[in-house]
Parts: structure tokens; sequence; C-alpha cells
């Protein structure tokens, strides 16, 4: 084994080092958690990532996500990830798909998928997902954020806990994405998604080295600020 991955041992072994090459990941959306989450699965060894985003890149973005530059204002944020990673690893396979994920999309996207990481920004894609990956019998590794404060849990196909999370409101209040008609309520520091997709990559690691995850349907909220967390059961 080369020297890339030698820091990673002895916190996983040599054998789970080389399970990685041949996992697959699928990030749905590369925007402020996707961005961290792909770079973290990169640095990782994840052989297989795809890169769901049909955005492209805006000068507001600057502020947490991790692929905008000056330069890539315009361009697709799948692609940008795409070519981060490339630069990074470029043994990797990562898949750049500047779609926005969608019913229609779904079935291709999660085929061979062993995981999949929830980094969008509304509650009806998230509903689509949650009820794709059910059928296609993958698990969810969900987060969220907002200014200070992020959440994230696991989701096992046929939980419905996404749909049980949202069913009565289009927001968790302390901490999901402030909604469209909201504007002034949509703030997220850079630190807030690192450390979220920090979290959703540590649980998909456990996932897909056959170890138990923490938040199976368990959420964790974390206000950066005060430094407050909990974990609550939602199942």
């Amino acid at each position: 084994m080369t020297d890339r991955y030698k820091r990673n041992m002895p916190a996983i072994t040599a054998a789970e080092q080389s399970m990685l090459k041949n996992k697959s990941v699928l990030v749905v959306g590369c925007g402020g958690l996707g961005g961290y989450a792909i770079e973290y699965l990169a640095r990782l060894g994840v052989g297989h990532i795809t890169a769901v985003d049909g955005d492209v890149f805006c000068e507001s973005n600057l502020n947490r996500q991790l692929f905008c530059t000056t330069d890539n204002i315009g361009k697709s944020k799948a692609s940008e990830a795409a070519t981060r990673i490339a630069a990074i690893n470029p043994e990797l396979e990562v898949k750049a798909v500047a779609e926005f994920f969608n019913a229609d999309n779904a079935v291709y996207l999660l085929e061979g998928t062993d995981v999949v990481i929830d980094a969008l920004d509304n509650v009806e894609s998230r509903m689509i997902l949650e009820d794709a990956c059910e059928q296609a019998g993958v698990t969810i590794v969900h987060g969220a954020v907002q200014g200070w404060t992020m959440q994230a849990t696991v989701v096992e196909p046929g939980s419905k806990l996404l749909h049980n999370l949202y069913k009565s409101n289009d927001k968790v209040p302390s901490t999901h994405e402030a909604s469209k008609e909201d504007p002034d309520a949509k703030t997220c520091l850079c630190p807030t998604p690192a450390c979220c997709a920090a979290i959703q990559v540590s649980e998909a690691l456990k996932m897909l080295l056959g170890r138990d995850s923490s938040l199976n349907g368990n959420m964790l909220f974390w206000d950066l600020q005060t430094m407050d967390s909990y974990t609550i059961p939602m199942l």
C-alpha cells in the first residue's frame, strides 16, 4: 500500500482500506455539505463517487462551499467536484452528474450504490430520495445545516424517518436550511457544513466497512456557537 493512506491506519486496518476502493457512494448535492463530503470520501480512498447537482456556482457560495472559487462562478458544481477530486487522487472514479436529483433519474443514480450522502437543501427532494432509497434498499446518511446549527442521522430503508421528521412542517426550526420563502433566514457559516459533512462521512465510513452506525435511527443536533449537542431517538 502506498503512503497516501498511511495515516488512515491503524484507525482503519489495511484490509479495510483495501475494501474502500471497491465501494460506491452517491452524494446528492455538491454545495456546502456535498463539497466537504466528496472531499472527505476521496481522501479516505472511497473508490467510486457519484456527485449529483444540477446547479452552478454563484458568488454567494464563496463563503462556505469548498469547491467554489472566484474562477469557477457559473460553472457546474458537479463537474467542478470531479475536477477537484481528480487533482487529489486520479485513481478514484468520480462521476459528475449535472442534473438535479428527481424521481426520473433516481433509479439509475442509485444503481450499484452502497451508501447515499444526503446533501440536499430542500424537503421535497429529500422525500424523493428516501422513497427511492427504500425501493433500492440503500441507506441514507442525512445532514442539514443552518447558521451555527446542524443535524445528522442515518436512515435505513423502510424506516420513513425523513418523512416522519418533516411531515408536519417543511423544516426543522432549529437546524434545517431556511425555506426559499424566508430568504433572510438563509444563513450558513462555513464551519457548520464542514462539521456536519465530517459526521456524515464518518457514519458512511463505518457502514462501508461493516461497522455499526452510531446514528442509525438517532438524530444528532449540534450548536457550534454554544457547543451544545444532544442525540434523540427518531424511531
